[in-house]
């Protein structure tokens, strides 16, 4: 059986005690059955992983014991990639997070925008947020993934286009007239990607793109779901500049 891979928002170090996530000790003892002794690997998204072992089943605490030095890991693609997301409904959200983080997304942004339907008083996204990024570290426990992709605060879409530098690279977003396939792109190294909503993205969520240099990215002829589109956009960009190739 594969050595399970557990993220934990905790430092790590050589000796350490620590008990893991309600969620993912119950998966161990309920769900793989271990038992004391058996190997984990941990991470907290610094890039490097940790051998550990079980040291404690109980219902309240699942412990385990860090037993090596971190050991460095490198499963990034080269490609530096932002997905700016316009926040989907429930589950298509949350599939969308967990793929794109497991195609090697470096960063998501979710983006407010004309055709949100979603919405997210203080209350609420303090307890998506966390939410979220339980998916996140998730589809890195099942990816391999030692690096945590970045997780921002949803934000407007003209808020978030206004303060956008350079070093985001080219600025795509997908449109069924755009001017760009994925094989039409040129070399590059990084990119961000923004994918509308349910509905969309607007003709005013297309104009103030427009306005902050943001060119259309067509997928073909066919009409796509949120949850596909910007999927299969980045699965598409990461064999034409990414590592899938």
């Amino acid at each position: 059986m594969r050595t399970p891979r557990i993220c934990v928002f905790d430092p790590l170090a050589p000796g350490m005690e620590l008990k893991l996530p309600a969620q993912a000790g119950e998966h161990l003892v309920r769900v793989l059955r271990l038992e004391r002794g058996q190997p984990l690997v941990l991470f907290n998204g610094d890039g490097r992983e940790y051998q550990a072992e079980l040291i404690q089943l109980a219902k309240q605490a699942v412990v385990a014991r860090i037993i090596s030095e971190g050991t460095a890991v490198n499963r990034e693609s080269p490609l530096e990639l932002t997905l700016a997301q316009g926040i989907a409904r429930g589950e298509k959200m949350d599939m969308i997070l967990q793929k794109a983080t497991e195609l090697g997304v470096r960063h998501i942004v979710p983006l407010i925008t004309s055709r949100t339907e979603v919405k997210l008083d203080v209350e609420r996204s303090g307890r998506r947020m966390a939410h979220w990024r339980a998916i996140i570290a998730g589809a890195c426990e099942q990816s391999g993934r030692a690096h945590l992709p970045s997780l921002a605060e949803p934000l407007r879409l003209p808020e978030w286009a206004a303060q956008l530098d350079d070093s985001t690279g080219l600025r795509l977003a997908l449109d069924p007239d755009g001017r760009f396939s994925p094989r039409d792109l040129p070399a590059l190294s990084a990119a961000v990607l923004v994918v509308g909503p349910e509905g969309g993205l607007s003709d005013q969520d297309m104009s103030q793109l427009g306005q902050s240099g943001f060119q259309g990215l067509r997928l073909g002829p066919r009409i796509l779901r949120t949850e596909t589109a910007g999927l299969a956009a980045i699965a598409a960009m990461q064999v034409m500049h990414g590592d899938f190739g």
